[in-house]
């Protein structure tokens, strides 16, 4: 049932996941090569039919989830929890998000998955962790973007919280666990003990402020939004769209110079030290907006780029979708799909040179059933059976979801 390729082939991986963090470090997994066993309720989980969509397929579910194996079943059953105990003695490694303390009560508690197998790895994701103040609140990604401060320093001073677009607190809790989930891993292979992993929404918003935290705890300064340390480092509007230039460091201002065409400035008091161009960055900004305001985002880049000044577009989605450097360097994919043809997923980030990552479909709901039931033992009669209890099942058309 192993995959053949990718780092962690011959490692099994059963997901009980839902919505994003959970599965997301399962599918991250995925990548890196090991089996992933997505355990699905009947019918599916619930994310399959989340918008937006392409041609019938679920874009957000793709994106959590392709590369994995499918298992469908009514898990309250008793059938169900005799097969998921099954599974667990020939697995390494269980991922669940419930909240704090339904794992416990669906009787699949780490002491229990202990004593089934002592080698296997256990990943608890969760809101606010399984311990700790909030213990027992519920919550999704924007906690993590709200309580540890990033919605108050994102935007300019005076507007409302705001919230980054995509789910950054989500992704970046899927790494912290798949990464302490690489650890366990090694560790295992030198304790031969497996054990369980806490890992929180809440934990990797602090993750992503600790700088102006940090600067708060020792010193009470707090950030002011909007402004940088020291200009020019922002965005900056051209005639068909904006650029970003970071040329803060004291190493680029020569550069920077060069650039507008202002020799002298790199020995005008006003722009000498970093700073003093903190101090006056209305000057240094009213000149970087007076040149890109006859560029196009296309020259104002290779005008930068020339005097090696950072220099990047602020694409929107689709002009992000344009670009040619997701495609080739596979940060997304073109994978087959049951329902669109073909649709992008989230690709290979690591690029390792002898064991390439996997990226593969999405699967049916229920398509594994059999192998992974076979895999435990079960004849051919004895699945047929499950399925007439509906204990398990399958579904292959979705006739609920737009066209």
């Amino acid at each position: 049932m192993m995959n053949g390729t990718g780092p962690l082939n011959g490692i099994r991986v059963i997901d009980l996941g839902r919505h994003q963090a959970g599965p997301r470090c399962a599918q991250v997994l995925a990548r890196l090569g090991a089996e992933v066993i997505k355990i699905e309720r009947l019918g599916g989980e619930e994310t399959r039919y989340h918008s937006p969509w392409v041609r019938k397929q679920s874009a957000y579910w793709v994106q959590y989830n392709s590369g994995k194996k499918s298992v469908s079943m009514d898990s309250r059953k008793d059938e169900a929890k005799t097969i998921l105990r099954k599974l667990v003695t020939v697995s390494d490694v269980v991922v669940q998000n419930f909240r704090p303390g339904t794992i416990e009560e669906m009787g699949f508690g780490y002491d229990v998955l202990k004593a089934l197998n002592p080698r296997i790895i256990m990943v608890n994701v969760s809101a606010y962790g399984q311990f700790g103040p909030y213990r027992e609140q519920i919550g999704y990604d924007p906690i993590g973007q709200t309580m540890s401060g990033i919605a108050m320093v994102t935007g300019e001073e005076g507007m409302p919280p705001m919230r980054a677009g995509v789910p950054i607190i989500d992704r970046t809790t899927a790494l912290h666990s798949a990464i302490g989930t690489l650890a366990a891993l090694y560790e295992r292979s030198i304790s031969g003990q497996g054990q369980s992993i806490d890992v929180c929404l809440a934990d990797s918003g602090y993750s992503l402020t600790e700088i102006p935290i940090t600067a708060y705890q020792g010193a009470g300064t707090e950030p002011k939004r909007g402004v940088s340390d020291s200009a020019p480092s922002g965005t900056y509007p051209c005639k068909d769209g904006w650029v970003l230039i970071a040329a803060g460091d004291q190493h680029h201002w020569h550069r920077v110079c060069a650039a507008l065409g202002k020799p002298e400035w790199q020995t005008d008091a006003r722009f000498t030290t970093r700073p003093a161009r903190t101090k006056h960055a209305a000057d240094v900004n009213a000149a970087m907006r007076e040149l890109m305001a006859g560029m196009t985002m296309k020259d104002a880049i290779a005008h930068f780029t020339k005097h090696d000044v950072v220099a990047a577009p602020v694409n929107t989605i689709a002009q992000a979708a344009k670009d040619p450097h997701p495609w080739e360097r596979r940060a997304m994919v073109e994978v087959p799909d049951f329902l669109a043809g073909t649709i992008a997923v989230s690709g290979d980030f690591w690029h390792f040179s002898r064991t390439p990552a996997v990226v593969a479909s999405t699967p049916k709901v229920g398509e594994h059933n059999e192998e992974v039931l076979g895999l435990l033992g079960y004849s051919t009669d004895e699945i047929a059976e499950l399925y007439a209890k509906e204990v398990i099942g399958n579904v292959h058309h979705y006739d609920a979801v737009p066209g």
